[in-house]
């Protein structure tokens, strides 16, 4: 599984695109995500043009992180992805 990471901007978000992650898988990892104080997640749903039926319906996550978000929330949402990562990684 490739991941791919926009740096953050200056509303303190990070987005990640982890293909091939099934529509449960993302909307169960940004559930998991959401648990860490002070970080919001949103789904940036696939724009292909052409449909394909074997790829994930989300394109990525959005992940913000608030002014109340915990010192280690950073550290936390990286714990997080690597689970996931390690779980659903595609055998090549």
């Amino acid at each position: 599984m490739e991941e791919l990471k926009t740096a953050g901007t200056e509303d303190n978000s990070v987005q990640y695109e982890i293909p091939g992650l099934p529509l449960t898988v993302y909307r169960e990892l940004a559930a998991h995500l959401r648990q860490v104080q002070g970080v919001e997640v949103e789904l940036i749903p696939q724009t292909a043009a052409v449909f394909n039926y074997f790829d994930s319906q989300i394109a990525g996550l959005l992940i913000q992180y608030g002014p109340d978000a915990e010192p280690m929330a950073g550290q936390r949402v990286e714990q997080i992805l690597g689970y996931y990562r390690d779980r659903h990684r595609r055998n090549s």
